[in-house]
């Protein structure tokens, strides 16, 4: 009796349980900027939020202006979208729950798992992929250059080009690290594509 007791449970427990995230749905959720927006509010601020509140900041996101600047029309219209639009699709894949009747937001285990950045690359930025496979090019090019003995490659030292090399290389993967950082969603006062700039 006890045992087809626990059985019931955890049936239960698993009709309500999200299904797996996988990598779609995460990619589903993030190409919205809108519902970037919502991930970097809550993974910024930790703790329930009014729809009321998310709805000013995310306008004043979108609209490049301070809280205080958000016209009710603006609010309204992000306000709308959100309750009915993004938050009940959010919700659906556990990523956050959303009580439409409170018109609360809360965090879940979810919201804290998407590690996952978005590389924002601007029309005036360079992305990394690129520039490291100019690194690795280039590095090609003075293995090449050195062995065939071409002046004025062989005016230093081979030691002295790999050390030169590993400084550029070891620069760079520190530069990129310090740039992930700062692009990574709850990260900062304003979301990625405020502080980088955006290609739209």
């Amino acid at each position: 009796m006890a045992l087809r007791q626990q059985e019931t449970e955890t049936a239960d427990v698993r009709a309500t349980d999200p299904p797996d995230l996988s990598k779609g749905d995460v990619f589903e959720v993030l190409r919205n900027q809108r519902r970037r927006y919502v991930l970097h509010y809550l993974k910024g601020d930790g703790g329930p939020v009014e729809l009321g509140d998310l709805a000013q900041q995310v306008a004043a996101w979108e609209y490049e202006t301070t809280t205080d600047g958000v016209t009710p029309a603006q609010r309204k219209r992000v306000y709308t979208t959100l309750q009915q639009t993004h938050l009940p699709k959010m919700d659906e894949v556990g990523i956050l729950t959303f009580d439409a009747d409170r018109g609360v937001i809360e965090s879940t285990d979810r919201t804290h798992d998407i590690s996952v950045y978005l590389e924002i690359v601007p029309g005036h930025e360079f992305a990394w992929r690129e520039l490291y496979l100019s690194l690795g090019a280039i590095s090609c090019a003075l293995v090449a250059a050195l062995w065939l003995e071409i002046y004025p490659f062989t005016a230093l030292s081979d030691l002295t080009w790999a050390g030169i090399v590993a400084v550029t290389v070891t620069a760079t993967a520190i530069a990129h690290i310090y740039h992930e950082r700062n692009m990574r969603l709850g990260q900062g006062d304003d979301p990625p594509e405020l502080s980088y700039g955006s290609d739209d």
